[in-house]
């Protein structure tokens, strides 16, 4: 008889290559590792795989000769997201296995950022660390220009760096640098110079249409005249704990300022940038105000969200080494760690989320719902 099972709740993309092991940069051979290590057996299935009331799901298991096949199996208990979905519909889909008494981390992961920064703002502790962040109307952006000589203008709910906008104060005028479209690879930028008593109408247009939250803009360290932040893996392990699994650093490329893999910026180990750029910082001491900085994060993201259990925080430094909070994401793609090399780091950010299901089987805790009332939309 197999160990209990553990749901990978999959998309499309991702659930078509299982069976022909093409994942990407999905590794799923180390969620079977991870199964055999805590007595578990992962199982992989879409949102519409499952049917209501039933108690039975058709999933992709592997087989005794390492081979992927559909199999009907008993509906986890527990299931992990690596899914994203942004609807109503899904939410609610979602909020009614946990109801069936089945328990779902990260199984809601697509808050928008404004939301994910006032619920960090109630926390006094890590208000210091947060960059001001209001929502983008004109008079927002207006005002946030009286306060500050750069700040970025980007979409609540999009990723990969689409959308984002720059403004920049230039001797006694504004620069707004954005992209001609949103889609991530190849796009063209632009640049508008203006006086700045009235934004340009390409500002305007795409305020007016679209969602968009206004940001200090931290002074990010560089490395080789570059700036860099870094993704901080966070996760919950055995015991149920938050723990950091690793941190890389992404370098912008010499084309923008954005630091997203998919914009072309570069990974490299965060020891390396610090022995070569800033020698005069205690290495040891800006790594430990990473760790305090991202763990509080989690923590209070793990209280008032309580299904969120996976996360990638994008975490600028400035040049002095104080880490400052940008970003989270409740889907990390994980891919950075392999990018650099950390192949150890790589494993764990897989190996990890198996040891909380297990902990969650064994322990009966809940942290299964998502954030009460309505999906953040």
């Amino acid at each position: 008889m197999l160990p209990p099972y553990v749901g990978i709740l999959v998309n499309d993309v991702m659930y078509a290559g299982i069976p022909l092991g093409k994942t990407k940069y999905e590794r799923i051979d180390y969620y079977l590792e991870a199964g055999k290590k805590f007595g578990i057996t992962p199982c992989f299935f879409r949102i519409r795989d499952y049917k209501a009331g039933k108690a039975w799901i058709k999933a992709y298991v592997q087989t005794d000769d390492d081979k992927f096949e559909l199999a009907v199996v008993p509906m986890p208990q527990v299931i992990h997201n690596r899914a994203i979905y942004n609807g109503i519909k899904e939410f609610r889909t979602l909020r009614s296995w946990s109801d069936e008494g089945r328990v779902l981390f990260n199984s809601w992961n697509r808050y928008g950022k404004l939301f994910i920064h006032n619920v960090l703002m109630k926390k006094p502790g890590l208000q210091p660390y947060l960059p001001r962040t209001r929502k983008a109307t004109p008079a927002n952006v207006k005002s946030m220009m009286e306060q500050f000589d750069s700040i970025i203008i980007k979409p609540d709910r999009s990723s990969k760096g689409r959308g984002v906008m720059k403004l920049s104060r230039t001797q006694k005028k504004w620069k707004l640098l954005y992209p001609s479209t949103l889609h991530v690879r190849n796009t063209k930028w632009h640049s508008i110079v203006f006086n700045g008593l009235k934004l340009p109408p390409v500002l305007r247009r795409r305020l007016q249409n679209g969602k968009y939250i206004v940001q200090q803009c931290v002074a990010l360290a560089t490395y080789k005249k570059r700036p860099f932040d870094l993704r901080v893996a966070v996760q919950r392990g055995a015991a149920g704990e938050w723990k950091i699994t690793g941190i890389v650093a992404k370098v912008a490329s010499d084309r923008i300022f954005l630091t997203n893999v998919s914009q072309g910026s570069t990974i490299h180990r965060l020891e390396e940038i610090l022995q070569q750029e800033y020698p005069h910082l205690t290495h040891e001491e800006v790594i430990r105000s990473i760790h305090h900085l991202a763990l509080s994060v989690a923590d209070q993201l793990g209280q008032s969200l309580p299904c969120m259990a996976d996360l990638g925080l994008d975490i600028g430094l400035t040049t002095d080494g104080v880490p400052m909070f940008i970003e989270c994401n409740g889907k990390d793609q994980r891919y950075s760690f392999l990018n650099a090399g950390m192949l150890k780091e790589w494993k764990a950010s897989y190996e990890n989320p198996m040891a909380f299901a297990k902990h969650l089987l064994t322990s009966g805790k809940e942290v299964d719902r998502p954030h009460a009332g309505k999906a953040d939309r």
